[in-house]
């Protein structure tokens, strides 16, 4: 098993449009109407918008590879590239995804690290994400890593209004 880890560049677009997706489709489809996930999938990650979003210098996106397979991605932001007014003390998870076929090998742990790692190169003392109230899966995860609810905020998913829990861990 080798893991790896690169950076995303805008000749990534592409292949990163792909990968959102196919897990963004996994992850929620069955909990949302086609119409609204279409909307937002649409809206999300259509090349312009991934290609602004990569074009952001505080935005950052990385591929994490499973045998030189991409499993899944990571996307931070800092300043004023959040999604929320947080502060410049915060690093923001916005995006961490793997393929269904790649869950339970540890890859969303690498990845949680690699932001922790970035997060500790920008000097940011705290991290933060939102993280839908039925994610069970996920809270549970963020939860076990040291993650804290410090609040909710509204998420639209196409035009369903949705409440995601923005939690958060303290670094330093």
């Amino acid at each position: 098993m080798v893991i790896n880890i690169k950076k995303c560049t805008l000749e990534d677009s592409r292949e990163l449009r792909e990968i959102s997706h196919e897990t963004y489709n996994e992850t929620f489809k069955h909990h949302n109407s086609a119409g609204n996930m279409n909307v937002y999938l649409e809206r999300a990650f259509n090349l312009m918008q991934l290609t602004k979003e990569l074009s952001n210098p505080s935005s950052q996106f990385y591929f994490v590879y499973f045998n030189n397979e991409v499993a899944g991605y990571l996307k931070v932001n800092t300043d004023n590239a959040q999604s929320e007014e947080m502060g410049d003390e915060l690093l923001e998870i916005e995006r961490i995804y793997i393929r269904n076929k790649f869950q339970k090998q540890g890859l969303g742990k690498c990845l949680l690290n690699k932001a922790m790692e970035i997060a500790m190169e920008c000097k940011k003392n705290k991290i933060w994400l939102g993280v839908w109230e039925k994610n069970e899966n996920a809270i549970a995860f963020y939860k076990k890593k040291g993650f804290v609810q410090t609040g909710a905020h509204s998420f639209y998913m196409g035009e369903d209004e949705q409440l995601d829990f923005i939690m958060t861990k303290t670094l330093i």
